[in-house]
């Protein structure tokens, strides 16, 4: 790591630690490192998008849309509920050691599905996975935020994303390549356990802790940080209702990180069983879910790079009436043509709101507790997965998929709406008002 050779900050928070170069360019080696490993944490959801959802038939004889998409609200549950304590345990013990931790629970997760007889098991193994996403994925996007500082952070955040889906786009078309040539098991989780043995040995090898970054910027060293010095972090309580009330461009970043994993959710499960149903092969349902991956994953460096240009406000919310549409499209249609169009649709939408969420919390937290401000956004959208299926799945079970697929659109629509009425720019180079625990620290001030 590069080092300014500023002197060391004797604080009580920041004793013993020196200041350390933000930036892209200057800490580009990690900065790769990160991104391969967010790379390789999306193949190994992509894997379960495609060869999961048809196990449930096919090995198990569930029948039931609402018990078959329940594996995606068990994984939601934990990965939200782990995405808190991730981000605020990082911000006191360092992001590497979670990120390890990480990792061996994607192990118990390949074998339990590989071993399991009955559909109940495979609910289990996706608690493991969602305990293996939190702490992987909230990991690495919080270590690129240390890296690069405030500049550029739009950019960082979309090439994080991005890695991550295309990663999963990979693996969900080779999951779909190995279903069709070996079967649904065993074959796509040995991949799985194959990427999971890449990502501990990039992790314990080369890639270093980047929690020393973010005290470097905490301590300051611009004129922003100075007129604004670091807060302690606050209670995990007051940042959960902060981030959830009291700010409202929070508020509106949270409910459409919440609704976005809705969208998410009818890809991830109601899309499969939807193509299927209307004689789709199942490597054609994989390379649909790719297409809406790459898209979505390619395209979040443009987008993070646009919104570090004109601001975070109108990429997410053109790009949530964008999946709405998408939806819509998907639904509505009759032929091929339009359910590429549908994903494609869906994919830049995505590719302009997912990354661009995260940023704003990077934008509006102060370093010292970003980690926990994440978690509690992290908290609201993969709470999207917990909730979404179960929703969705009880209007499939009454009034079948394709009305589901439609709620999902008028969600997404109004959800687009909170957008557009409460959400205020956050960039700081752009924002008009400063961070709402600026003029209200009480809000966020540790109680004496």
């Amino acid at each position: 790591m590069t080092q300014t050779g500023q002197p060391r900050d004797d604080s009580p928070a920041g004793e013993g630690r020196v200041h350390h170069k933000l930036g892209l360019r200057e800490n580009w080696w990690q900065f790769s490192l990160f991104t391969i490993i967010t790379l390789l944490i999306g193949m190994t959801i992509g894997v379960e998008r495609v060869a999961l959802p048809p196990l449930a038939q096919h090995a198990f004889g569930v029948t039931s849309v609402l018990y078959t998409v329940s594996f995606i609200a068990a994984f939601g549950l934990v990965k939200s509920v782990m995405n808190l304590v991730a981000g605020r345990l990082s911000d006191r013990r360092g992001r590497k050691g979670i990120l390890l931790a990480g990792w061996a629970f994607a192990i118990p997760y390949a074998l339990i599905i590989i071993f399991a007889t009955a559909w109940w098991q495979v609910i289990i193994a996706n608690l493991f996975l969602g305990v293996n996403q939190a702490l992987t994925w909230t990991m690495s996007v919080t270590a690129k935020i240390d890296l690069v500082g405030p500049v550029n952070r739009g950019l960082a955040v979309g090439i994080d994303e991005s890695a991550g889906y295309v990663g999963v786009g990979v693996g969900g078309f080779l999951a779909g390549l190995l279903v069709t040539s070996y079967g649904l098991r065993p074959t796509p989780y040995l991949l799985v356990l194959g990427v999971v043995v890449i990502g501990v040995l990039v992790t314990l090898g080369p890639a270093k802790e980047t929690l020393p970054f973010a005290h470097s910027e905490s301590m300051g060293s611009g004129p922003d940080a100075k007129a604004h010095p670091a807060q302690p972090a606050p209670k995990l309580t007051r940042l959960g209702v902060y981030m959830s009330w009291h700010d409202r461009s929070m508020l509106a970043v949270c409910q459409a990180g919440f609704i976005n994993k809705f969208a998410d959710s009818l890809v991830a499960a109601f899309f499969p069983l939807f193509l299927l149903r209307r004689g789709v092969s199942l490597a054609e349902v994989g390379l649909l879910v790719g297409i809406y991956a790459w898209v979505w994953g390619f395209g979040q460096v443009a987008s993070g790079a646009l919104a570090d240009r004109i601001g975070r406000k109108f990429p997410i919310t053109a790009g949530t009436f964008l999946i709405s549409g998408g939806l819509a499209v998907f639904v509505g249609a009759s032929g091929h043509a339009l359910w590429y169009l549908a994903v494609i649709l869906m994919g830049a939408g995505m590719a302009l709101v997912y990354p661009n969420l995260i940023t704003t919390v990077g934008d509006t937290a102060d370093p010292r507790w970003r980690g926990g401000a994440l978690g509690v956004y992290r908290l609201w959208r993969d709470g999207g997965y917990a909730v979404g299926p179960l929703v969705l799945g009880g209007v499939a079970v009454f009034a079948g998929v394709s009305a589901a697929i439609w709620v999902g659109t008028v969600l997404v629509g109004f959800s687009g709406l909170i957008l557009l009425l409460l959400f205020k720019e956050t960039d700081p180079k752009r924002r008009k008002r400063e961070p709402a625990w600026r003029a209200h620290p009480e809000w966020v001030a540790p109680r004496a």
